[in-house]
């Protein structure tokens, strides 16, 4: 038969599993929402007329999984313009127009921030 023992506390333990239980995840996640829509704005192309201005984003969770996602609601017939800038599209008369990749350059040191901040949080706890 085997048995575990225990000398000393799980103070620290204790201490570190109470303050995962009050991270505030929504509000980190709030506040790079804020600020991605911000460098996906400037990073529009400024022609595309009202996609610069039409980013938005939604933080969510279900369960231990938390989301945020950044929506862009400019729509040209039934299609969205962010993806027509981001990735190119046939013109009507034959033609193509070269998409350029401008979404990933600019959201991806908002992502990086994430990171860094949540391990912060989850590091100092």
């Amino acid at each position: 038969m085997s048995f575990v023992s225990h000398s000393g506390s799980f103070k620290n333990m204790e201490k570190f599993l109470v303050s995962m239980q009050k991270l505030d995840i929504i509000h980190i996640l709030n506040k790079f929402g804020s600020e991605g829509v911000a460098v996906l704005s400037s990073a529009t192309p400024m022609d595309s007329g009202k996609a610069s201005t039409s980013w938005s984003y939604e933080v969510s969770r279900n369960g231990s999984v938390y989301s945020i996602v950044w929506s862009n609601s400019d729509v040209e017939n039934g299609f969205p313009v962010a993806i027509m800038l981001q990735y190119g599209y046939g013109t009507g008369t034959g033609g193509y127009v070269q998409g350029r990749d401008y979404i990933n350059p600019a959201i991806r040191p908002i992502f990086d921030k994430i990171a860094t901040e949540v391990w912060k949080v989850v590091t100092a706890a």
